[in-house]
Parts: C-alpha cells; sequence; structure tokens
C-alpha cells in the first residue's frame, strides 16, 4: 500500500484539474441518464394523446442532453488525460533524480533492463490508471447510482429482481480482481527479465560475437519471450472471461425485465413506459459492464506497476548530504585518510577490503598507490569522492571531514579518470566538457592535446562533432580513456584521480602524456594508480598496498633501496618490458 500512498501524494498536486474533470463526467453521466426518464416521458405523452407540443419538447431535451453530453465528456477527458500524463510526467523525473542519489552499491545489486522496464513500462501502466482507470473509476459506480435512483422511482419491484442479478457483477469482481493483479504482477516482472536480457547483450554484442554465442542467447530471450507471452495469456484469459460474464450477466438481466417487468405490466402494476425505460437504462449499463474486466485490469495492473516503483522509491540513499553542510573553505590543504577501514555491506560482516589507511596528500603533491590485483587500490579512490563512504576512520578535504560536506561541493573539487572508460552517445566535445559545460572549444582542445588525442580527432568525419556511439564504442580502448583523462583535466579540479588511466595506450603515447602532464598538474594535488612503473616512479610519494594495508611508503628510489614490495613489481615488469622487445 505504500505505492498507493505515494501516489495519492502526487494526485494531491492535481485534485483541482481530477475535480473539475471529475464535475464534468457527473455533469456527462446526468445528462446521458436523463434520456431513458425523457423518453418514458414521450412514450406517456404519446398513449395518452397529449398534444404534439409536449413531445416535441421532450424531443428537445433528449437532443440538447445528446449534445451536452458530448461536449462534457470531450471535455472530461482532455482533463483526466492531460492530468495523468501530468503525474506520468511528475513520477518519471522523481524516479530519475532518485536513481541518480542512489549508492554504486544499488547498482551492482540490479539489472539496468529490469530498472528500464520499472522506468518506461510501470510507469505507463501508471498512466492508464490515472487517465482511463480515473475516468471509468468514477462513471462506472455514477452510471449505476443513477440507474438505481431512477428505477426505483419507476418501480421498486423491478428495481429489486435487476439488483439481485446485479449482484453478480459483485461476487465476479470480487473473484477476480486478485487474480489479475497477480497476473499483471507476473507479467510485468517477466517483461523486466526479457528487457535485462536484451539489453546486456545489446552492451555487450562484442563478446556475444567473440564466443559465437548468438544463437544460444538467441534461444535463451525465445524461452524469456515464450514465458512472458503465456503470462500475458494466462492475463488475458482472465480479462476474457470477464468480458463474456458481464456480457452475460446483462444479458440475464435485460430477460428478467422483459419476463418480469412483461408481467407486471400485464397486470397493471407498472407501465410500457417505465418498461422501455428500464431496458434503455439497462442498455445505457451494457458498456459499463462489457468493459468492467477491462477496467479492474488497468487498476490492477496500475496498483502492481506503482507497487514495482515504490520498491525503488523506498531505498535510502546511503550516501547523501549532510544536515548542515560546511563550506570548503580552504581546498589547498590536500587530502587526508585518517585510520580509515572499509568494507562492502558497511556492516562488519564482511572482510573488510580497506584497513587502518593512513596517509596525507599535501597540496600540489603527487602521491602514486601500487599494488597486486585486489589489494585495494581503486575501492581506495571511490572513498573520497564518498562513492562508497568509510566504515571506520575518516578522510578529510582542507581539514574538513568530506562527510560534512556537501556532495556537490566535495565532488566539484575532484576530477576523476576510471580505468574503465564510460562515454556517453554523444560528440566527442560533449563527452570532454561534461563536467564543464561552459568550456570553450580552445580549452577543449588545449586538453585533448595534454591527451594525445588532438590529432586523432582531427581526422574524424566531424572532428570534435563526431558521435562516439553508445558507450564510446566507436573509440579504441586507449581512445577512450585519453577521452576521460581530458574530460577530468579539463572540469580543471583541485585533486586529480587517475584510476589506471593509461593503462590501454602504449609506451610511446604514455610517454608523450606524462610530458604534457607536467603543465596540468603543477599546481594540483594527485593521487595516481597505475601498473606502468614509469608513471609511478614520477609520483613524490608512492603507497604500497597489499591485502587492503599500507605495507610500504616512500619514493622510488628509497623503495627500491628497500627491496620489497614494490621492488619486486618494478623488476618483473623490468623483465616484462624486455622480453616484449625481444
Amino acid at each position: 500500500m505504500a505505492g498507493i500512498a505515494r501516489l495519492t501524494e502526487y494526485l494531491w498536486q492535481y485534485w483541482r484539474r481530477y475535480l473539475l474533470g471529475g464535475l464534468c463526467l457527473v455533469g456527462t453521466t446526468s445528462l446521458l441518464m436523463l434520456v431513458p426518464w425523457w423518453v418514458r416521458g414521450a412514450i406517456d405523452v404519446i398513449e395518452r394523446g397529449d398534444p404534439y407540443s409536449e413531445l416535441g419538447g421532450y424531443v428537445l431535451w433528449i437532443a440538447l442532453a445528446a449534445i451536452g453530453g458530448g461536449l462534457l465528456r470531450g471535455v472530461s477527458r482532455s482533463i483526466i488525460f492531460n492530468a495523468g500524463r501530468n503525474v506520468e510526467y511528475d513520477i518519471r523525473n522523481d524516479l530519475f533524480a532518485h536513481l541518480e542519489k542512489l549508492p554504486l552499491g544499488y547498482y551492482q545489486s540490479q539489472r539496468t533492463g529490469d530498472l528500464m522496464s520499472r522506468a518506461i513500462n510501470d510507469i505507463n501502466a501508471v498512466r492508464q490508471l490515472l487517465g482511463p482507470g480515473f475516468l471509468n473509476l468514477v462513471n462506472t459506480p455514477l452510471y449505476f447510482v443513477y440507474a438505481a435512483v431512477f428505477m426505483f422511482a419507476m418501480n421498486v419491484q423491478l428495481t429489486l429482481a435487476v439488483a439481485a442479478c446485479l449482484t453478480l457483477l459483485a461476487l465476479v469482481f470480487r473473484q477476480f480482481r486478485g487474480r489479475i493483479q497477480r497476473a499483471s504482477l507476473r507479467v510485468q516482472r517477466q517483461m523486466s527479465r526479457m528487457s535485462a536480457h536484451v539489453q546486456e547483450n545489446l552492451s555487450g554484442m562484442h563478446v556475444v560475437k567473440a564466443y559465437v554465442q548468438a544463437e544460444p542467447q538467441t534461444v535463451r530471450f525465445t524461452e524469456l519471450n515464450e514465458e512472458y507471452q503465456g503470462r500475458n495469456m494466462d492475463l488475458a484469459r482472465c480479462r476474457g472471461m470477464i468480458n463474456p460474464l458481464m456480457v452475460a450477466l446483462h444479458g440475464l438481466t435485460v430477460l428478467v425485465v422483459l419476463w418480469y417487468g412483461g408481467w407486471l405490466t400485464i397486470r397493471d402494476q407498472t407501465g410500457v413506459a417505465d418498461l422501455v425505460a428500464f431496458i434503455l437504462y439497462l442498455n445505457v449499463l451494457a458498456w459499463p459492464m462489457a468493459a468492467f474486466g477491462w477496467m479492474i485490469s488497468l487498476i490492477e495492473r496500475g496498483r502492481a506497476a506503482m507497487e514495482r516503483l515504490e520498491e525503488i522509491f523506498a531505498v535510502e540513499p546511503a550516501i547523501a548530504d549532510p544536515e548542515r553542510p560546511v563550506p570548503l573553505t580552504d581546498r589547498k590543504r590536500g587530502i587526508e585518510f585518517d585510520n580509515v577501514s572499509f568494507a562492502y555491506n558497511g556492516d562488519g560482516r564482511r572482510e573488510p577490503v580497506l584497513r587502518d589507511i593512513s596517509f596525507q596528500v599535501p597540496p600540489g603533491r603527487k602521491v602514486a598507490i601500487v599494488g597486486r590485483t585486489g589489494s585495494g587500490k581503486s575501492t581506495l579512490t571511490h572513498l573520497i569522492p564518498r562513492l562508497h563512504d568509510v566504515t571506520s576512520g575518516a578522510i578529510r578535504m582542507g581539514g574538513v571531514d568530506i562527510r560534512s560536506l556537501s556532495l556537490e561541493e566535495l565532488r566539484g573539487a575532484i576530477g576523476y579518470a576510471p580505468q574503465d572508460p564510460f562515454l556517453f552517445s554523444t560528440s566527442i566535445q560533449e563527452n570532454l566538457k561534461f563536467g564543464d559545460a561552459g568550456a570553450s572549444e580552445q580549452e577543449v582542445r588545449r586538453v585533448l592535446d595534454v591527451a594525445d588525442l588532438e590529432s586523432e580527432v582531427e581526422v574524424f568525419p566531424d572532428g570534435l562533432d563526431t558521435r562516439v556511439g553508445e558507450r564510446g564504442i566507436t573509440l579504441s580502448g586507449g581512445q577512450k580513456q585519453r577521452a576521460t583523462l581530458a574530460r577530468a583535466i579539463l572540469a580543471d579540479p583541485e585533486l586529480l584521480i587517475l584510476d589506471d588511466c593509461l593503462s590501454s595506450v602504449d609506451s610511446q603515447t604514455e610517454q608523450r602524456i606524462l610530458h604534457g602532464f607536467e603543465s596540468v598538474l603543477k599546481d594540483k594535488t594527485c593521487i595516481i594508480i597505475s601498473h606502468r612503473m614509469a608513471v609511478i616512479s614520477q609520483a613524490d610519494e608512492i603507497l604500497v598496498l597489499e591485502d587492503g594495508r599500507i605495507v610500504e611508503r616512500g619514493n622510488h628510489e628509497s623503495l627500491l633501496r628497500a627491496d620489497g614490495v614494490y621492488a619486486q613489481m618494478y623488476r618483473r615488469q623490468q623483465m616484462s618490458e624486455e622480453l616484449d622487445e625481444l
């Protein structure tokens, strides 16, 4: 029910529109339900042989009701459907904003296709609930209420007979409501699985082709699609059973009115006009009764969709702004780790990835972090922009605990170039300006030159405006790394984090980049992760990580003299380079 509570909050923002649309619906239904009453009056005029002018009056009223009802129907639909689309717009914006606030750990446990399905299909289902669903939810009861009032006014006995038949409607509704909701939920969940499978295959198409997995993946999709079709068929059968039942119920009610009403008419306990009016009212109720299954499906599917969306909204961002952020007044004090430990679930049940990490990076200094695979290097850099929060200890920037800073100010002071580069499916220039939208083309070309990428961009068909495709697929691995490096430099941060961002470039290109770096890094605090000793050796201090702990620290020469882990890594890389030259 939490999802319905949240949906009510959205509806409340547009209560005036829904109220106006509801009033128009009341007007439409009122005019429509008056027509059989006026037909009854017209028949009475004919039976009594009253002046023709009185019959003309009824005809005029019926014509005006038809015209007015049609106009109000159009207005009501426009107001209600547009309000539903406005709520859809708000939910979609809020969902995306909420997803942007969730930590990396959440996305590591979720499938992108499932989230996409919820953000598109489920929100569409909610819109259907708030548009056609709301309209019919208001309209249908009004039809029955009006019909009951007018029918009772004409003949109580015949109305009770009709009511006995319509009692079956409530029983059918109760029987199928739960089944449709469960079937709708199963359909939406299966759609999420299909979306996830398609998204993963399209994103990893190069892997699929490289391992000749196109056919197995197609078979797997066929299996998912068959299951989706089966669940859709189950839902269709539920809906399909309701509609014939409603039609049959309507036909049964008409038969009861003809049989019992005819008997009452023969005994002069009711008139022919009343009998005709009863049948007309039942004809008016035919559509609401026949559409009951469709309406129930819309409502239950919308409710199930909102509950699925609520599962996302209910996830509290583990990393958020403090209630009273402290301003970062002095960015020139570098970065400090004070006895930092970190475990991924944060509750101590898993072995810490980092243990008792303490070091300082003074302003304008370069610190390199090295270690074997899995030693915790990248995790350490993720803690600085608070992609994860420390389990114990503290990280300070400018002398202030980073948890006391606003995320915008903290992350705005950091430039990050990851080992696994990510580019958006837009132009090269737009990707580079991601951290500084106001950068000029001259500034963009300057950082491209630093990253040794400008000459390669020039040969692209559209230069800086060349689109790189999804995740930068049209660029090589080295080009993507250099583009993300240029993006980090263009943001002009106080602290630059380079996480093995030159691993895919050759040694000659690396040397050119390092030479261009000298002017860029002159006044910046820099943390470098790399397995290339040519990069590491230029750092002011080198930290060696082993099993999440700092086991060695010092500059290049002192660590070589210590003949420890760093010296072993250095000799191993030299030997590898010599073998490559052979």
